[in-house]
């Protein structure tokens, strides 16, 4: 597999009243096409910061970000984000949620665009709740609803900042399998930010551990277990063993 994502030695500060402050340092990784990869670190190391360099809206001090070879752009229209919250608005249908991006594009007219979106509703089991409003959903339901929404402008790169830090545990797990089987299906690339190290175990291809701030690549685990969902991943016999080398790395 071609690599997708390409950081080179990318730093970022900002300025504050008082002074400059690095936010990172150097930071070099790659994400193959079609691999799910996390970036853990301590609280505040910058891992936010990096999906805000991926997607344009930062500019890194130093280094450079590749897409397919070619660097990143402000609104670049090849990255998808999916947020802490679904930010589905209450007052449009579930329908006119999923074609927001689609409407903002000038796309709402074209024919294949709607079709490939009510082909996802119909997939994911959303389609018999197309006309309904988000409140009468589920967490779960709704978090399908956002990730379908970035999925129908068709993006080549998944950036998922903590989207399921909002959902009680138990939904949680449902929806962390919920989210990687249809990542998977459409042969997407992800990276994801979170805190939590058995989310990103079960869900990753490879895992980026951050050192604190100013970030830098600390270590990348390659992971590969057995079983097909993330539910499954767990219970992995090597699951524990990942578990605490990565955690010692974040301490």
């Amino acid at each position: 597999m071609d690599n997708l994502l390409e950081f080179k030695n990318v730093s970022y500060f900002y300025q504050t009243k008082e002074n400059e402050v690095k936010a990172l340092e150097n930071v070099d990784f790659s994400v193959k096409e079609k691999q799910f990869t996390s970036l853990v670190g301590p609280s505040g190391c910058g891992k936010t910061t990096i999906l805000s360099l991926t997607c344009g809206l930062l500019n890194c001090s130093s280094g450079e970000i590749l897409i397919n070879g070619e660097k990143v752009k402000k609104h670049d229209d090849r990255i998808g984000y999916m947020f802490q919250r679904d930010h589905l608005f209450e007052w449009r249908t579930i329908w006119q949620n999923i074609i927001l991006g689609l409407e903002i594009q000038k796309k709402h007219k074209d024919e294949k665009s709607l079709a490939f979106a009510e082909s996802l509703l119909k997939k994911y089991d959303l389609y018999p709740f197309k006309n309904k409003k988000p409140r009468q959903l589920s967490g779960g339901m709704r978090q399908r609803v956002a990730l379908i929404r970035t999925l129908v402008l068709n993006p080549a790169l998944l950036l998922l900042d903590e989207p399921f830090s909002a959902l009680d545990f138990q939904t949680r797990l449902k929806v962390c399998d919920d989210v990687y089987e249809i990542i998977k299906s459409e042969n997407k690339t992800a990276l994801l930010v979170t805190h939590d190290i058995s989310e990103a175990l079960s869900m990753s291809d490879k895992i980026i551990v951050l050192s604190k701030r100013p970030a830098h690549v600390k270590e990348i685990y390659e992971i590969n277990f057995e079983g097909a969902s993330p539910l499954a991943k767990r219970e992995d016999k090597d699951f524990g063993k990942y578990f605490e080398m990565i955690w010692r790395n974040l301490v």
